[in-house]
């Protein structure tokens, strides 16, 4: 870790990391400000509205040393209310009044600087002229206040959302000037990049340190934060030899993945998240919550589980961290004493999650966090034959909850989808499962990258707008992949559907292209099965994911060699092209098209009624189209023949993997 240099003058100080000036407090431009408020918040269903009471805020416009710190007052001679410490990367704060619980810090910004990071983001992969609030939620349907779709959720159901609402917020952000910056806390933070001067962090508390790192290129910075947050473990092979078919049906799952296998597509793993039975509500078909194979719906699944394995396919299931008030575990853990309560009750604390309502088990005691990791997962699905699952949910964490450890709910809320992914892990590792189990999530904050082994970008409405579509995870990919998280998939097809929105059959081919070139390609029936086109609904549809599940399970290998270095390493296996040529300017600002490994560009056709697509190719290579062959000079903008079925993708000419990729060609050009 780089050391920070603090630099007195006579009317303030200096902090730099590497050269780089990131904080510059003089008593007329003061970079550190503390407050107190009142946070108002309301939920609904996962959806937050968030707003702050401020009663003060106060420039902290002198400076002391003292010691080996820094005292912060407002004036000279007043009361100092803040100290500093620099110590290695990191700089340590201490609040000196209790009742101070708001903190702003103004970093030195440059002209040009771009910014990327914070968390998973759906909108902008550059961060740079926005402000982001940093608070883990439902991401809204539509997110873009503009369009009709927005409109409707939220006046149903306050839940339109904007493009900062994301399921997985981090307070982390990586610069231009090859610096990152860590904010230590799971308080509600915003990163506000709208000043050309200076980026202003909040934090509704005085944060216990602020972390920051520098390297000399993109890649050795990458690498220090995925050490600093923590590396998942690799992916299993099964994962990417095929594709994992996502049927919600019962046992006539069975009969639609035999048949979609007789059609020729290449199937690793059979997920049906509907294990544990059906629940039907307005929304569409979701489940019953009570994380048990459900008999009536899938009579002999033990035995049927075990006869997939037998022919190289898995099956994988469903759970998140709630019980349902009808189902057995609820009275289990409710006996217990598992359950969150309210704050003035000693009652469990109940959770509307759209026409029922369930518990939330309280991970912050000990015991019931064993109790789920070993009887729930362990036993029900684990020792059950389950080699993965959709870890879902993780963001319903209410703030005026009671919690056994007595962490305030506005503390607690943000670190509640690291604490899942913890319990997720310990189940996996508790059967010695850790690289053979898989479990997907796509809620979380600092740390999550060290327990879930894959993410996935949540829940996109069914098409391709530009705020809640297909794009959207392409952006979920490269953002959270610069902070630790190196694998990244998406549901095939989109999940939801409202309001008349429905797939098409361009959209699902367009979305089997793009997952694909993914780390994981899933697919997934949707909120609303029975009103949406299924990849067995349409023959060329069909027909078409079955050729992309076999170019998918050919680059195996390739896929296979990117597991083995970001665990060495920490990339990700969806890159942005900055991180690989940082002298070509012209690709910061791209974030509809990714580095799939060091060797593959893939820009997907993210709009419909397009059959050709341009795509930027980085300096200082030659390039060679996927499905022609033919070889581009880089630096250039090029437009390419985009089909259905042959989605913008190039490989560099000197690619240790080449002869894998002319065969692939060799094999699937038209």
């Amino acid at each position: 870790m780089e050391r920070l240099h603090i630099t007195m003058h006579s009317d303030g100080f200096d902090i730099a990391i590497a050269g780089e000036l990131v904080v510059r407090h003089r008593r007329n431009a003061p970079a550190f400000f503390v407050g107190r408020g009142r946070p108002d918040i309301a939920m609904y269903r996962g959806n937050f509205d968030i707003a702050d009471r401020l009663d003060e805020r106060v420039a902290l416009r002198h400076a002391e040393m003292d010691g080996n710190g820094v005292l912060l007052s407002p004036e000279q001679g007043t009361t100092p209310l803040l100290r500093l410490a620099i110590n290695e990367g990191i700089i340590a704060i201490e609040g000196l009044d209790p009742l101070l619980n708001r903190f702003w810090l103004r970093i030195d910004a440059k002209a040009d600087e771009q910014l990327w990071g914070a968390g998973e983001q759906m909108s902008y992969f550059g961060l740079r002229g926005r402000r982001f609030p940093l608070w883990t939620s439902e991401p809204g349907v539509g997110r873009d206040k503009s369009s009709l779709l927005t409109f409707h959720a939220d006046t149903t159901a306050r839940s339109g959302g904007d493009y900062w609402n994301t399921n997985y917020p981090q307070p982390t952000y990586l610069s231009s000037r090859r610096y990152a910056l860590h904010v230590d806390t799971t308080a509600y933070v915003a990163f506000d990049f709208r000043d050309p001067a200076f980026h202003e962090i909040e934090v509704w508390e005085v944060p216990a340190r602020i972390e920051l790192f520098a390297a000399k290129s993109f890649v050795d910075l990458v690498g220090q934060i995925s050490l600093r947050f923590g590396r998942p473990p690799r992916l299993p092979d099964w994962a990417f030899s095929g594709a994992i078919l996502g049927l919600k049906e019962g046992m006539r799952s069975l009969e639609r993945m035999e048949a979609i296998v007789s059609a020729g597509a290449r199937i690793s793993g059979l997920w049906c998240e509907d294990w544990v039975g059906l629940r039907v509500t307005s929304f569409g078909k979701r489940l019953f919550w009570d994380w048990k194979a459900n008999e009536a719906r899938y009579p002999g699944l033990r035995e049927t589980i075990a006869q997939l394995e037998k022919r190289g396919i898995r099956f994988l299931g469903y759970v998140n961290p709630y019980l349902a008030v009808d189902g057995s575990l609820y009275g289990e853990a409710a006996k217990a004493g598992y359950l969150a309560l309210m704050l003035d009750a000693d009652e469990p604390y109940v959770v509307d999650f759209g026409e029922f309502d369930c518990g939330i088990v309280d991970f912050t005691n000990p015991a019931a966090a064993e109790w789920f990791a070993d009887r729930v997962i362990g036993q029900e699905m684990l020792d059950f034959g389950l080699s993965g699952w959709m870890a879902d949910f993780g963001e319903y964490l209410p703030v005026d909850v009671r919690l056994a450890d007595g962490t305030d709910g506005m503390i607690a809320h943000n670190a509640w989808p690291t604490i899942w992914a913890e319990v997720n892990a310990r189940a996996v590792a508790s059967r010695g499962k850790t690289g053979q189990a898989l479990f997907f999530m796509r809620a979380g904050w600092t740390g999550v990258s060290r327990h879930c082994p894959l993410l996935w970008a949540g829940d996109q409405s069914v098409d391709f707008s530009r705020h809640d579509g297909i794009a959207t995870v392409i952006c979920a990919a490269l953002s959270s992949g610069l902070l630790g998280n190196a694998y990244h998939h998406s549901d095939l097809g989109g999940y939801t559907s409202l309001f008349g929105n429905v797939r098409t059959a361009e959209l699902i081919m367009r979305w089997s292209e793009l997952s694909a070139f993914s780390p994981v390609m899933r697919s997934h029936e949707g909120n609303r099965p029975d009103d949406n086109l299924q990849l067995d609904g349409d023959p060329q549809v069909l027909n078409h994911f079955v050729r992309m599940t076999e170019i998918h399970a050919r680059l195996a290998p390739y896929v296979a060699s990117l597991c083995d270095e970001a665990v060495a390493t920490g990339l990700p296996l969806q890159r942005p092209l900055f991180l690989h040529y940082e002298n070509d300017r012209r690709v910061y600002a791209i974030e509809t098209a990714y580095l799939f490994g060091r060797d593959l560009l893939v820009a997907p056709v993210i709009e419909a009624g397009r059959d050709s697509w341009r795509v930027y190719l980085p300096t200082g290579e030659h390039w060679v189209h996927l499905w022609s062959g033919t070889i581009e000079a880089g630096g250039q903008e090029v437009e390419v023949a985009a089909p259905l079925g042959e989605p913008p993708v190039f490989y560099r000419t000197s690619a240790i993997m080449r002869p894998l990729f002319d065969e692939i060609a060799a094999a699937f050009s038209v």
